[in-house]
């Protein structure tokens, strides 16, 4: 190994080092604990080695919503896949993406709330964001129905769940109808 691809190694598994410990504060203590200052104490590096890696903050969060996006995506292949009905899939779509927004609060944020620079529903959207979104796509569009576009019937029934997790978890919703929302959702907006 060149002394060149060893260095590529060692900054690869620092920047690898810098998102897990964000990621692992941020999950603990929220995103506004997630500071350069934290980081760096934390990982045993100076903030301009931090800095070497990531722009700040934001960049930080763009790389654990990246992250995210493609674990949330093997999720909801995971899930779907097990199933043969086109309803079972739906339901097993709604149930994996609301588990994961529920066990990876910091990391749906990181999606779905904070400004991590990255463009969505754009040409240079990052490739892991194309797949979560090519992963609930590859399910609803069997279900779309007749005349309906797929890749817009995904985002109406995104946007559901959406609203689920967010309302869920922020305690605006009873946690004892979490099930009869998610009959519900599927049986009226995906009609399978």
């Amino acid at each position: 190994m060149s002394v060149q691809e060893r260095k590529q190694r060692e900054r690869a598994e620092r920047e690898r080092l810098i998102v897990a410990t964000a990621r692992e504060l941020a999950e603990q203590q929220g995103w506004d604990a997630v500071t350069t200052r934290q980081l760096a104490e934390r990982i045993e590096y100076s903030q301009p080695v931090l800095y070497s890696h990531f722009r700040g903050k934001r960049e930080i969060i763009g790389a654990v919503a990246l992250e995210g996006a493609t674990e949330m995506a093997a999720a909801v292949r995971a899930a779907t896949s097990a199933e043969d009905d086109p309803r079972a899939r739906v339901m097993a779509l709604a149930r994996a993406y609301l588990d994961f927004a529920e066990h990876n609060p910091a990391v749906y944020d990181a999606l779905f709330q904070l400004d991590g620079g990255l463009p969505y529903a754009q040409e240079d959207t990052p490739e892991p964001l194309k797949d979560a979104f090519a992963a609930l796509l590859e399910c609803l569009a069997e279900v779309a129905g007749d005349g309906v576009a797929p890749g817009l019937f995904t985002e109406m029934f995104w946007a559901a769940l959406h609203g689920l997790a967010t309302l869920t978890r922020t305690g605006r919703l009873l946690p004892e109808d979490a099930e009869a929302r998610v009959e519900l959702l599927v049986d009226r907006l995906a009609m399978v």
